[in-house]
């Protein structure tokens, strides 16, 4: 059997408009944006599974550099004209922010949601691969089919809401050691790349009011280093939690689409999205 070589990846829309490519979070998949894309059912929308993900499982290892290269090829492949605007949230920004590096040719406009490019502090030694081995090792196999432990992670972790469970259900109860390893040593040490100098596409930098100051901070730095960039603050009504604004594009999915839909347009933001 031969190992794929493209990403795994849903389409929809008309054939007669332009393409937005969405990127997810580490330890999601393509799910993840279903309710999004249902309320931009105007646009051509691409949403993959990334390296090491669901029906991309067989790409690896995972790294930034890899999946945004298969990113690349797909927007080539598939998008309209060539080109696409880009959407990634939390390790999908992460890839954006490399693609925006590397590819910028290949990008008309983008949106870059929680982009993680500092360190925690803290955290430097849970970030070695033994640690993150060991890590994996006494949170997931001795729960596997744990229900309460899975839905505890899933909300208070992640902020994902419950009519998401089965498909993160099954990634939980997919992820291997080596996987989770390579996605958290990723997520962990990805810093802002050189290159972004070049990367004239319009950029909208965001980040939750309530998440890390190092996560802030990284969306400061990306508006420095983007000749095009502006910056807000996603704050959602009601109990608005770390968790939640992270993972806005599931527990706000309306707001998420409005706010991408107000940047490919050149409208107004939403008022989910503060002035930086």
């Amino acid at each position: 059997m031969t190992t794929p070589s493209s990403l795994y990846f849903e389409s929809s829309g008309p054939n007669n408009v332009s393409t937005i490519v969405f990127l997810h979070g580490g330890g999601a998949g393509l799910w993840m944006w279903r309710p999004v894309i249902e309320h931009l059912a105007d646009y051509h929308c691409i949403a993959p599974d990334q390296p090491e993900h669901g029906g991309s499982r067989a790409i690896a290892p995972f790294s930034m550099d890899l999946a945004a290269e298969k990113v690349a090829e797909l927007i080539r492949d598939h998008a309209h004209g060539g080109k696409a605007t880009v959407v990634g949230l939390s390790e999908g920004a992460q890839i954006t922010v490399q693609l925006l590096a590397t590819a910028p040719q290949l990008v008309e406009k983008a949106v870059v949601s929680s982009a993680l490019l500092r360190p925690i502090p803290g955290t430097g030694w849970a970030s070695s691969p033994s640690m993150l081995a060991w890590s994996y090792r006494i949170s997931i196999p001795p729960f596997r089919n744990t229900d309460w432990w899975i839905r505890l992670n899933m909300k208070y972790s992640a902020g994902i809401p419950d009519e998401y469970y089965a498909d993160f259900k099954k990634g939980f109860q997919e992820m291997t050691e080596p996987e989770f390893v390579n996605l958290m040593s990723a997520n962990q040490r990805y810093r802002l790349p050189a290159g972004l100098e070049k990367a004239n596409a319009p950029t909208l930098v965001l980040a939750g009011v309530h998440e890390y100051s190092a996560m802030k901070e990284s969306a400061r730095d990306m508006v420095s280093a983007l000749p095009n960039a502006k910056g807000g603050w996603i704050q959602l009504s009601g109990k608005s939690s770390m968790a939640s604004e992270h993972n806005w594009a599931l527990t706000t999915s309306e707001a998420f689409a409005q706010t991408v839909r107000a940047w490919v347009e050149g409208k107004s933001l939403p008022r989910e999205i503060l002035e930086m």
